[in-house]
């Protein structure tokens, strides 16, 4: 029997160690933590319980069967964050290189089964160098399985995955279909064909970190949502996203302990410019009315003419979709549109309340954005919005022109509570554009067109650049004083706790992608 146990102690010993310390140490060097050191600072202590530690791979190609390595180069299994089960698996990059074998998908697949299942988030840490060559098409369809079950999995259960290291090729596709992708700066990069591929066929010479790295895609492509500058940072920040997310679809997001208090927020009183030309930063109002220090912004280096994220309100999760007239006069671009339309399905997804915070000028326009789709990106948004059946409450601050009024969860398209501020405009477009269509000829046949302009704008400005006429209408449910809006968000939010709402029967909508 002892001699039994020594066999087992040993294996396990064995897979602990991975490729071996000299690999163990050149990840080290490179400013990377190991797989294992990675699943020690994420979980709670002591709570990892490891699924398939002494999974080897099957090739006996081009001399695999002589490397053998236990756990073939990802590790998996559950534990805690926080007290709240989470499914994880680690690549290691010491074991060839972190590449997917046929086993390796194998375990990766294994726990994700087991979290739908169960119900519980999936959590990637991904450092691999792709797709295992000595297997050929047999990596290939793992790497197939692990998509199929990302998309089985989306909108069941979060899916988040963090980028660690490399990953290229046909490992950039798990990723993309979860939830949420964080990055680590000057160590992970993402790209499809790497600098080699791209100088080979449309001879451009570009790096590594320019072509695919954290800043790249968190500022130009989107694809990634999160930044961190190292490995613990990011861990960091996957814990602190998952304390904003709710177990499965048919759970709710966790609330914290709140105990009402004094709700007014005189700083908000005067936090619109007099002059609708100026700007101001929407940030500004979100941390005028949310929980201290509750905000986590989603995607803040991309398409920052709209700002999205998680916060709380009295203690529960809302899901925040703001203008920001800081950038572009928060216009609606396609970058913006594509990014809060994401924004918007996920929180549907997972039960989390949409709290939408309106100052919006209208569409960009330009050749640019119409050549690149801003109709159908336009669209997406307006579709996230329309189907939602989340609690949904909007707040004009300033500006809601033409159809962006119409696509920013107005009350045609479903929300259930609208506010507006004294300062609101709601019109169909600004005074001076109206003005000078309304007015054309009359301006035109007047000996000083200028003082005429001027003297219509006023006009148009007091008859319609306010919240009453919409308010007359009931398209807007109250006009508030902006110190009393956590007050009434606060109430607005509790009332809608019980809502419910369903789709027209259907196997499912097809969104203008």
């Amino acid at each position: 029997m002892n001699d039994k146990l020594q066999i087992l102690q040993d294996k396990i010993a064995e897979a602990m160690r991975g490729g071996g310390q000299e690999r163990i140490d050149d990840q080290h060097r490179k400013g990377k933590l190991t797989a294992r050191e990675r699943l020690h600072f994420l979980l709670d202590p002591g709570s990892f319980e490891e699924i398939g530690m002494l999974v080897t791979h099957r090739s006996s190609d081009f001399g695999m069967e002589n490397q053998l390595i236990l756990g073939d180069g990802v590790v998996t299994g559950y534990g805690t964050i926080n007290g709240r089960l989470v499914y994880v698996f680690s690549q290691d990059f010491t074991v060839f290189g972190g590449s997917l074998s046929e086993t390796h998908a194998e375990k990766i697949c294994k726990i994700m089964d087991m979290a739908m299942k169960n119900g519980a988030p999936i959590i990637g840490l991904n450092d691999s160098g792709g797709a295992r060559i000595q297997e050929g098409v047999n990596s290939l369809g793992g790497y197939a399985d692990i998509f199929y079950r990302n998309v089985m999995a989306s909108g069941v259960v979060p899916q988040i995955s963090a980028i660690m290291g490399p990953c290229a090729g046909g490992a950039v596709y798990s990723p993309a279909i979860t939830d949420f992708i964080l990055m680590v700066e000057g160590t992970s990069y993402m790209f499809v064909t790497g600098p080699n591929v791209v100088k080979t066929v449309t001879n451009e010479e570009v790096s590594a970190e320019d072509l695919g790295g954290a800043m790249a895609h968190a500022t130009k492509s989107g694809v990634t949502h999160f930044t961190a500058d190292n490995g613990l940072e990011c861990i960091a920040l996957i814990k602190k996203l998952l304390s904003y997310l709710p177990q499965n679809c048919e759970d709710t997001p966790p609330a914290l302990h709140y105990t009402p208090g004094d709700e007014e927020r005189p700083q908000l009183q005067y936090l619109i410019p007099e002059d609708s030309q100026q700007p101001y930063d929407m940030r500004e109002v979100i941390h005028g009315i949310v929980d201290e220090g509750s905000f986590l912004e989603v995607h803040k280096d991309y398409a920052d003419n709209i700002v999205v994220g998680f916060a709380r309100l009295a203690g529960k999760v809302v899901g925040i979709v703001g203008n920001q007239p800081i950038s572009l006069a928060g216009v609606l671009d396609a970058n913006s549109s594509r990014k809060g339309a994401r924004f918007v399905r996920f929180c549907d997804s997972f039960n989390i309340p949409l709290l939408v915070l309106v100052d919006v000028p209208g569409f960009l326009p330009g050749t640019d954005q119409e050549w690149n789709g801003i109709i159908v990106h336009g669209a997406k948004l307006l579709y996230a919005f329309s189907e939602a059946t989340v609690p949904r409450v909007t707040l004009i601050t300033r500006k809601a022109y033409g159809g962006a009024y119409d696509v920013m969860n107005s009350k045609h398209i479903g929300a259930d509570l609208n506010f507006a501020w004294p300062t609101a405009e709601i019109a169909v477009m600004g005074a001076k554009g109206a003005s000078e269509i309304i007015f054309r000829k009359e301006i035109q046949a007047a000996q000083d067109p200028q003082a005429v302009l001027a003297e219509k704008e006023r006009e148009y400005q007091e008859k319609f650049a306010n919240p009453y006429r919409t308010a007359a209408r009931g398209f807007v449910d109250e006009v508030i004083q902006p110190k009393d809006t956590r007050r009434k968000l606060i109430k607005a939010f509790a009332m809608l706790g019980n809502k419910v709402a369903h789709l027209p029967r259907k196997k499912h909508g097809n969104i203008p992608l």
